[in-house]
């Protein structure tokens, strides 16, 4: 470090400040005139150029071009020392005049893209100027309107070359001069200093060279001679400090020397510790690896006995039993399901515990996600008595983008764990949008039950995986204690949060929030039946969230609703309006309550012509028992609203011949469909065709090269494994060689991890569709690549709708009922195995389009079953790979959940790099599964047959 001495801190606290604030002072009133000069410099531009734009607006609007030319020219010839070039451009940046042709008039042009500038604005360069002023004409009656704001209409602008060099010049003479001066007062400071080191400084300079000796170590030196004044008293100060340094030394040292030995311990000690600790970390590791196995062996280990169990239970319940075995085979296959919902539960726990859980982003309904929610826990509600009870917030976006299947999947358990812990009173759901922007919704789900509610210590352990508020060995609720934890986690994925109030012995509301897109394409309007419309209803609902909850859905329809709580105030509302157009009346179904219902209908038939009712009951006798009485209609609650509007207007709740016309508006494009597997080409082919007026089908990429060759399409929807030549290998052969190149080209794969779907947009493709094709995302992708065509047709399709529809809504063809009794064992409406429905969805709901896929799945199943055994015993990786991704295709057009499901895992991991050996339990529970749907399939064909007909 630099040893500063006297000397030099006289130097630096006299002649520093001085040269410091001298080239301050200079520095301050050198910018002030270069500020000046610049302000100078722009006014003038300004004060050349604004005159111009306003002369110039009746040369330019009336295109004399040379008058504008005398203009610029004068000015140019009248300020020639400032101005280089003067130029004016039209409102498109065209150039119109400009006094030199010689000059850089690229450079005065606005950049391309650019707008014309409101003002005049300035753009500086090393020693020039660019200035712009707009022309406007202020006298135009043409006016653009943005924002609420009227402005005048800009004809173009005026572009002035503005020279630096004078200015600059003005500025090095006046920089020059300031730091000149500053210079002298720095010297003449100087001059003073070196008087002052002359007569100070001399005495004390055997003092600093001793001091130096000290500070280099040399703690024996010291100061001798005879000192004056203060500087004697210093000597001796710094002597007594050199021997106390010296002492301080001594004592250091030695500390030092004991603190590097206990430090050396330390580090022996902590190298045993890390060694240790990385031990541990490994059997840890080791531990979450071998749990991670267990689980993942032990699943499909319990799930293979447990699919037999549950197989040969339905079987033998389909011969002639006793009741009391009966209800033994019952019992046990109920036992079943809930150890396989147990087993599908820790599955789930254990794929988020691995961060592996992927959140879909699919169109979907959020009403009729929840109402489809609510239909399958309203049996179990309707068990207990309980008042289940649903509402839905009138302005909720409900065509939405996300993963339907988790939110009803949290739903449920929240609602189950409600229906549960709750002996008497009611369980209500509510559904709000907590904020809809940037194309982003935020909803929350609100359950609300009056159950057993929980203490806090309770509370603080109610999210901790196993564990129940009921702990005990006896406890009366069952459940793993997982389904709380999984909806946290599912929760946090979809961005939200989770949480919960409770008071014991007085119930509980949980509560969750998640994330969805708002779909652009909404996939229906609100239903909105006119033949509603100023109807009058009166409602008898005692309890108070059904009665808001209805009331708000029948009041949408712009209905007069009469809402009453009693029966006293059944009578005060008809003493006050003599007559309703219909009822609803909310009641509860025990024998008393019947009774009295009973005598409310056959006394209010008199005055309402059309009474439908609302109960807690499934039971088709007890229903049929209620209309006998007189009323019109008898639901289970909770209402929706298309049982209410079935219920009130049955009559015109037919779409199908106004469907017929709607669907003949289709987007006038060609689109060319590529899959190898015939099924999926076949029901790809019927989706377009309904949407798009043209569709071309190829079975392979050479196939699709050679008809790109000689015709011209809209949009391509390529499959990538396909014999003769794959999708990626078309994809290039198009784009290079056909008038193709610019169609977008939509890859259709059964199976993409992700990534495999980043590496499909890099080779070229615009977009990609999963399989199975879904037909709200298949018209978002045509609406996405040709969306002016489908505005129109979507135009006319809308027009269609509000003229001859009796509901403001679009309609889906209704899946068709099942009219065969169904049996206690297999049932294609519930079924795993073969699900009718599900078949249905797939195939844009057509009945025969869905037969078909299934019946086409059916009759492959035996030799795919006979191809995959020998693929597996001569270990022909390759093989099984090709042979699992076709039966994937096919599974994803046709009702089969179960397998579906696990074919796609198998890809899944076949495609990771798993070999066969890895994955032995999975294929024998494969094996398992395509047992299953051959042996249910006649059964299924038979139903599906009858329901046909």
């Amino acid at each position: 470090m630099h040893k500063f001495s006297l000397k030099d801190w006289v130097i630096l606290l006299t002649i520093v400040p001085t040269t410091i604030i001298a080239l301050a002072i200079a520095g301050y009133f050198s910018y002030n005139r270069h500020v000046e000069l610049n302000s100078y410099l722009e006014s003038r531009a300004q004060s050349i150029i604004e005159p111009i734009a306003i002369a110039g607006v009746h040369s330019l609007k009336n295109k004399e071009r040379d008058r504008l030319r005398e203009l610029v020219n004068f000015a140019h010839r009248s300020q020639s020392e400032l101005v280089k070039s003067v130029s004016i451009f039209t409102k498109d940046n065209q150039l119109f005049v400009t006094s030199a042709y010689h000059g850089d008039i690229e450079l005065m042009r606005i950049d391309s893209g650019s707008q014309i500038p409101a003002i005049t604005t300035f753009r500086h360069f090393d020693d020039f100027i660019i200035v712009r002023s707009p022309i406007i004409d202020e006298q135009s009656a043409t006016q653009v309107i943005a924002n609420n704001i009227s402005t005048q209409v800009t004809m173009g602008y005026v572009a002035i070359h503005i020279d630096k060099h004078q200015v600059q010049y003005d500025k090095q003479n006046e920089l020059i001069i300031a730091f000149a001066i500053a210079l002298l007062g720095s010297l003449i400071s100087a001059l003073f200093t070196l008087r002052l080191i002359k007569d100070v400084t001399r005495p004390i300079s055997s003092m600093v060279q001793a001091v130096d000796r000290i500070r280099e170590g040399k703690l024996e030196s010291r100061i001798t001679g005879q000192l004056i004044g203060e500087l004697n008293f210093l000597k001796n100060g710094v002597n007594v400090m050199a021997q106390s340094l010296s002492d301080y030394r001594d004592e250091m040292q030695r500390s030092i020397d004991q603190a590097t030995l206990d430090l050396r311990e330390s580090l022996e000690q902590f190298e045993i510790q890390n060694v240790e600790l990385d031990i541990a970390k490994r059997k840890a590791q080791d531990a979450n690896k071998v749990k991670s196995e267990f689980l993942a062996n032990m699943s499909h280990e319990l799930r293979t006995p447990l699919n037999g169990v549950i197989g040969f239970t339905r079987q033998v319940l389909k011969t002639p039993l006793s009741d009391t075995q009966r209800d033994y085979l019952q019992t046990i296959e109920r036992s079943a399901n809930n150890l396989l919902a147990i087993i599908n539960d820790i599955l789930d726990f254990s794929k988020l515990d691995a961060g592996k859980m992927v959140i879909e982003k699919i169109p979907f309904s959020m009403r009729e996600t929840v109402e489809e929610t609510i239909v399958l826990l309203a049996p179990s509600a309707h068990k207990k008595n309980i008042e289940l009870s649903l509402r839905v917030a009138p302005d909720l976006p409900d065509s939405l983008i996300g993963d339907a299947m988790r939110v009803k999947q949290i739903l449920i358990n929240l609602a189950n764990n409600a229906i549960k812990f709750t002996e008497k009173g009611s369980v209500n759901l509510d559904i709000d949008c907590q904020s809809a922007n940037n194309n982003v919704a935020v909803l929350k789900i609100t359950v609300t039950d009056t159950g057993i509610g929980m203490n806090s210590d309770q509370q603080n352990t109610i999210f901790e995986a196993f564990g129940q508020a009921d702990k005990s060995v006896t406890r009366l609720y069952g459940g793993t204690g997982l389904g709380l934890v999984i909806s946290q986690r599912l929760v946090k994925e979809m961005h939200g949060d989770i949480g919960f109030m409770s008071d014991q012995q007085k119930g509980s509301t949980f509560w969750f929030t998640f994330q969805c897109e708002i779909n652009p394409i909404p996939d229906d309007a609100l239903l909105s039946p006119p033949a509603l419309r100023d109807k009058s209803i009166l409602y008898l609902e005692p309890h108070t969230h059904s009665r808001i909850a209805n009331s708000e859905i029948l009041e949408s329809w712009k209905m007069q609703v009469t809402p009453v709580t009693n029966l006293a105030e059944v009578t005060s509302a008809l003493s006050r309006k003599k007559s309703f157009d219909f009822a609803l009346l909310g009641h509860d179904v025990s024998p008393i309550a019947i009774n009295d219902l009973k005598q409310l209908i056959v006394s209010l038939k008199a005055h309402i012509p059309s009474i439908h009712l609302a109960i807690n009951s499934n039971s088709p006798s007890l229903q049929e028992a209620l209309i006998v009485v007189g009323a019109k209609s008898c639901m289970s609650k909770p209402l929706t609203p298309e049982k209410l509007c079935k219920a009130l207007i049955p009559q015109h709740f037919d779409f199908a011949n106004s469907l017929t016309e709607v669907l003949e508006h289709k987007v006038p494009i060609k689109v060319l469909a590529v899959d190898d597997n015939d099924a999926n080409l076949k029901l790809i082919e019927a989706l377009l065709q309904e949407q798009v007026a043209e569709v071309i089908t190829a079975t392979n990429g050479q196939e699709a090269l050679d008809l790109c060759k000689n015709e011209k399409f809209a949009l391509i929807f390529m499959d990538i494994q396909m014999p003769v030549m794959d999708g990626i290998s078309a994809l290039k052969h198009i784009k290079a060689q056909t008038f193709n190149e610019d169609t977008p080209i939509i890859a259709v794969t059964a199976h993409a991890l992700s990534g495999e779907k980043d590496r499909l947009l890099q080779e070229g493709f615009d977009s990609y569709m999963t399989k199975p094709i879904d037909e709200t995302m298949l018209r978002h992708t045509i609406y996405e690549y040709c969306d002016l065509d489908l505005l129109g047709a979507q135009a006319s399709r809308a027009k269609l709708l509000n003229a001859d529809l009796p509901f403001e809504k679009s309609v889906e063809q209704p899946l068709p009922a099942i009219d065969v009794t169904p049996q206690s064992g297999f049932s294609l409406e519930t079924s795993s195995v073969i699900n009718w429905p599900l078949a249905l969805k797939r195939a844009g709901r057509k009945p025969k389009l869905a037969k078909d896929m299934l019946t086409g799945l059916v009759e492959s199943l035996p030799e795919v079953r006979t191809g995959m055994q020998e693929a597996i015993t001569s270990q022909d990786l390759e093989r099984v790979k090709e042979l699992m991704h076709k039966l994937n295709g096919a599974c994803c057009y046709s009702g089969v959940p179960d397998l579906g499901k696990l074919v796609h895992q198998l890809e899944t991991e076949l495609k990771r790099g798993a070999n066969i050996d890895d994955l032995e339990p999975e294929f024998l529970e494969f094996f398992e599964h395509v047992d299953n749907v051959l042996a249910f399939a006649d059964q299924a064909f038979e139903e599906i047959d009858q329901m046909r007909r």
